[in-house]
């Protein structure tokens, strides 16, 4: 019969190998961070570059530049929180907000259970 030190052992071995995904993910979402914010900001000044051009009037450019500025905003953030930071904020928001994070969650499965279903 396996002891409490194997157990033990398994455990941690599972902690060490759950933590190394962590930090790889981590560095991964990091290495990625300014590309994304870059590409954040390019939408942002497309958007406003063609709000204008938009069909659907003057009530479309105002959502077109308001969604803008939210992208801005969203690269801004980006540059200046690492992996950890946001993780932290999500971590934050989730506490603050049960149901909402939770329906959020139960949608983004269910979203990414179709695609995968598709497939």
């Amino acid at each position: 019969m396996p002891t409490k030190n194997f157990w033990t052992e398994q455990k941690d071995d599972v902690q060490s190998r759950m933590g190394d995904a962590v930090r790889t993910a981590a560095d991964s979402i990091d290495e990625t961070r300014s590309s994304a914010a870059e590409g954040l900001d390019s939408a942002a000044s497309a958007l406003h570059d063609n709000a204008g051009r938009l069909p659907g009037g003057p009530r479309v450019a105002e959502f077109a530049h308001t969604a803008a500025e939210r992208l801005s905003t969203t690269a801004d953030y980006v540059r200046r929180h690492d992996a950890r930071g946001m993780w932290t904020d999500v971590e934050r928001i989730v506490k603050e907000n049960p149901g909402p994070s939770l329906l959020a969650a139960a949608v983004c499965g269910f979203l990414i259970g179709r695609a995968v279903m598709r497939d």
